[in-house]
């Protein structure tokens, strides 16, 4: 099934605890993305690797005390970076309250992640079906930002075969999940072509975690 953005930015709810809030970010936007772009200035985005020992076809880099890595030893947070060693850089304010204020809108309060994951999609990359389940609180939600590129979220089950719904996420979307959804299967299907006034040819996604 295809969902389709209201055109008045109005809240659509995904399932018990799941919510889509299109264009949530927009009007932090003249705030937000200085911070995202210097972010990944400072610490470019890096393929990590599956266990199976493949690059993924998404780059990805990390804020706050715990970053999420990849390696042939398998999926897991790390309170270093993987090849420098040092620590991750702090999340910026203003991407707090933004998940602060997303997670509180979807219902979920008092929400204070420890985590930002950043990842960069070129045209052509995607992500598989997954459950996010390398945290340790699982009582808290996920706050995922979508900026540049559109793409298509695929919204699933607590199966991996469950058929997914199709979300068309564009700039400034937020989705947040948690409750009965925490460790619902979800994924991005391969990004298409083009261009955007602020991320050029790639798409970048922001999602915000509660690892320990």
């Amino acid at each position: 099934m295809d969902l389709f953005s209201p055109a008045d930015h109005t809240p659509v709810a995904l399932a018990e605890g799941a919510t889509w809030l299109p264009g949530f970010a927009l009007p932090m936007m003249q705030t937000l993305w200085p911070c995202v772009a210097e972010a990944l200035a400072i610490q470019p985005a890096m393929h990590m690797m599956t266990p199976m020992g493949y690059p993924m076809s998404v780059k990805t880099a990390s804020l706050g005390e715990w970053g999420w890595v990849g390696s042939q030893a398998g999926y897991g947070y790390s309170a270093q970076h993987p090849e420098t060693g040092q620590p991750w850089p702090p999340i910026p304010a203003v991407i707090m309250q933004l998940a602060e204020a997303a997670a509180m809108a979807a219902g979920f309060a008092n929400f204070v992640p420890d985590s930002c994951l950043i990842n960069v999609y070129a045209p052509g990359s995607k992500m598989g079906l997954h459950q996010d389940k390398d945290e340790r609180d699982f009582s808290q939600p996920i706050v995922s930002v979508s900026l540049g590129l559109p793409a298509t979220f695929l919204w699933g089950g607590h199966r991996r075969l469950d058929k997914p719904i199709k979300l068309p996420l564009v700039h400034g979307d937020v989705v947040v999940w948690g409750g009965a959804s925490r460790r619902v299967y979800h994924g991005v299907a391969t990004v298409k072509p083009g261009q955007h006034p602020l991320t050029g040819a790639q798409r970048i996604n922001l999602t915000l975690r509660k690892a320990r």
